[in-house]
């Protein structure tokens, strides 16, 4: 009988669904799962709201403050003068999720607040399980001593956090170097009593900010497993992304863990993150910043990203006595056109020991960077290192410089055990490779640059590696170009498994130096 009447029932529900069809239906509207709420924010909504879409609250932080686990904050267009701090986590497989109603841009803006210490406009302090997506994060500035404004702060027991879709601009120090110029559009130190996992930055644009002394997007301290993919990080004052030993960030730090590891930086676009930008600060000589930094951090895959028009593009340098930088792969990049030199490896000369440690430079383009003369009158190099270097290899880089330039660049004579092989070298100028100089008279000829540092015993100078564009540029290589399947396959675990396109890095066992395949 109960099959009889469910069988009544849905005609029923049935006919009336069709006599009702020619209603307006909210396609937007969220539906919450089982014991799940969704609330809604807007701009013109009123904080004693239910939170429903037709009652909306007006505060992204009154949202939150009811929010449980498995709960979805919609936020509607509009511009937000709070700072938003979660008070809560959610849990595994039931997040707390704060983002963009579809089509529509929700602004959380910093110019009404004033900043004095370190202020972010975003704050995730011992949190957990949680998303935020879409949100423009902007107009925090300052010139007042010692303060630090910031887009995004993670910290604490954090973990499991994924900032999405975000659009962090304007956020800018304007004091002086010696009132401590500092500021940061994401700020992540790992410290709290375990480690931050599991963050996930991904499909954001970074943009417009003065950081001073700081980077744009810093991941220092115990941090244990990263990914920043699919960004873009241009037009800043200083470092694009920095991953970093816990020592000035995070002092009381166990020294075995007090270090950013086991993190992806991948398919991102940096350019023009350079102290340029602000000659009134750093004078009109000073091209101290790098695009993408691993300064004491570990374990950390750098591959398919595109880097130019920067001070420096990849450094895989240390400014720690404590922490190295060591075991990271820079594989399968575009780095061109950077005003000093294209990867950078090493200590700064006589101020650190920390060095660069069993690392891997593999399968990258390098492109007419060094346009400007080094600190002590030097050319960079394309490829540059300086002090500590040890264990590491440069392999498969096809590297392509500008008539004046220098291939490779070693400044002294401290280091051990480094492999260069199998790069192709092209110029339409002197060739020139330095070795165990700061500032001493190149080599010209690929033999004698082979006897002096022996190494590169399977390298190439001097055949045009058939670019698709010198002029644009395009740094993919055309399908007669030496550079094709000319390399040397290490192993997938080092060179990759796909090229700059996101294509098949190794086929039949075969690899071409350079990016792309």
């Amino acid at each position: 009988m109960k099959f009889y009447i469910n069988i009544f029932l849905m005609v029923v529900f049935t006919v009336q669904a069709m006599a009702c069809s020619k209603k307006t239906v909210n396609h937007d509207i969220i539906p919450a799962a089982a014991n799940t709420h969704v609330y809604y924010v807007s701009v013109n909504g009123a904080d004693a709201n239910s939170g429903k879409i037709n009652s909306p609250l007006q505060n992204i932080n009154t949202a939150l403050g009811r929010a449980t686990p498995g709960d979805t904050v919609i936020v509607r267009g509009g511009t937000y003068y709070e700072k938003v701090i979660f008070p809560k986590s959610g849990v595994k497989d039931k997040l707390i999720t704060v983002k963009a109603y579809p089509g529509e841009k929700p602004v959380i803006d910093g110019s009404k607040i004033i900043v004095s210490g370190w202020v972010p406009l975003v704050t995730l302090s011992n949190v957990r399980y949680i998303s935020l997506e879409g949100f423009d994060i902007c107009n925090l500035t300052s010139a007042g001593f010692n303060t630090d404004p910031e887009g995004i702060a993670i910290n604490g027991d954090s973990h499991d956090i994924t900032i999405k879709n975000c659009n962090i601009y304007n956020i800018k120090n304007n004091a002086s170097l010696a009132d401590w110029r500092s500021g940061h559009a994401i700020l992540a130190i790992g410290n709290g009593t375990a480690a931050i996992t599991n963050l996930v930055i991904t499909g954001c644009t970074v943009h417009d900010t003065q950081t001073g002394t700081s980077e744009n997007v810093t991941l220092a301290g115990n941090i244990d497993g990263f990914v920043f993919s699919h960004n873009k990080v241009y037009d800043t004052e200083n470092i694009g992304i920095i991953v970093a030993g816990g020592d000035n960030l995070n002092k009381k730090g166990a020294v075995a863990t007090n270090y950013a590891r086991n993190g992806v930086i991948s398919d991102n676009v940096f350019h023009d993150n350079t102290m340029t930008r602000t000659p009134e600060i750093w004078g009109p000589d000073r091209y101290g910043a790098i695009s993408i930094y691993v300064c004491g951090g570990a374990n950390t895959i750098i591959e398919r990203n595109i880097v130019y028009n920067s001070d420096r593009g990849i450094g895989l340098v240390s400014e720690s006595n404590i922490y190295p930088t060591k075991t990271t792969i820079v594989r399968n990049n575009f780095v061109y056109n950077c005003y000093r030199t294209g990867i950078y490896m090493g200590d700064y000369l006589n101020y650190t020991s920390g060095g660069t440690k069993n690392c891997h430079v593999v399968n990258n383009t390098l492109y007419q960077n060094n346009r400007v003369v080094g600190a002590f009158g030097e050319i960079e190099g394309e490829i540059r290192l300086t002090e500590h270097c040890d264990d590491n290899v440069i392999q498969n880089n096809i590297v392509y410089a500008r008539p004046v330039d220098v291939f490779i660049h070693k400044y002294t004579s401290t280091g051990s055990n480094n492999i260069i092989d199998n790069n192709l070298y092209y110029t339409t100028g002197t060739p020139k490779w330095i070795w165990n100089s700061t500032n001493g008279a190149p080599y010209t000829d690929l033999n004698a640059w082979k006897t002096a540092s022996g190494t590169d015993g399977n390298s190439s100078n001097g055949i045009d590696p058939l670019l698709i564009s010198t002029s644009v540029p395009d740094l993919h290589i055309q399908p007669a170009s030496p550079a094709k399947n000319t390399g040397h396959v290490i192993s997938t675990a080092i060179n990759g498994t796909t090229d700059i396109n996101g294509n098949a890095r190794i086929v039949n066992n075969k690899i071409s130096k350079g990016a792309h395949q």
